[in-house]
């Protein structure tokens, strides 16, 4: 598979600075969602990017440092629980994705979205499904919101012990739904996505 294939299209068209944006976390119970918006010089690829649930953790890594070592911009922009439980995720996420978009340092002038939301954004935009597979500018941006989020999940597995987070990332294994049923809740947890747990 062509991961430029969108990208080169878009070149043919006379677009400029082609961004992507993925996000991470729409499932977990506990934490934000976090969104990345990055343009990547589509002139000096960096080889291996892809879903970054397809890489391991080390090699994501690696992949993040590159990016923002090479990227013409690029935006990181969470949303956290408590906003997800008001909105909820669909609509957390359409936020995140949004801000990450308006917090880039230059203007893109494409947007290429992961999934299948249209965004509240100035700019011409298509949503690729399995984009963060099929498309380099969506990959790149699927690493450096994983990489962020597992960090930050890490952080609050300090900060909240006993729930696990720095090995769950917040997601629902059954050792965390056992926390959440020992320990009730933290203030990271989701309370939309618990209740039902939650005593």
């Amino acid at each position: 598979m062509d991961k430029l294939f969108y990208e080169r299209q878009l070149l043919a068209e006379g677009y400029k600075y082609i961004c992507g944006v993925d996000e991470v976390g729409r499932g977990p119970l506990a934490g934000p969602v976090v969104c990345a918006a990055v343009i990547m010089p589509l002139d000096d690829v960096a080889d291996g990017v892809d879903d970054s649930k397809k890489l391991s953790a080390k090699r994501r890594e690696a992949l993040d440092a590159l990016i923002r070592e090479r990227a013409v911009a690029l935006s990181v922009c969470s949303v956290g629980p408590q906003t997800i439980d008001e909105i909820n995720i669909l609509e957390a996420t359409k936020l995140c994705m949004k801000m990450a978009v308006e917090g880039l340092e230059v203007a893109p002038g494409f947007v290429l979205t992961d999934g299948n939301m249209t965004l509240d954004i100035p700019f011409p935009q298509r949503h690729v499904i399995g984009g963060d597979a099929a498309s380099y500018s969506i990959g790149a941006a699927s690493i450096v919101a994983k990489v962020y989020r597992d960090a930050l999940m890490s952080e609050y597995g300090e900060r909240f012990p006993g729930y696990g987070f720095g090995q769950n990332k917040g997601y629902g294994t059954a050792a965390h739904i056992d926390a959440i049923k020992k320990f009730g809740l933290c203030p990271i947890h989701r309370r939309s996505f618990t209740k039902k747990w939650a005593y």
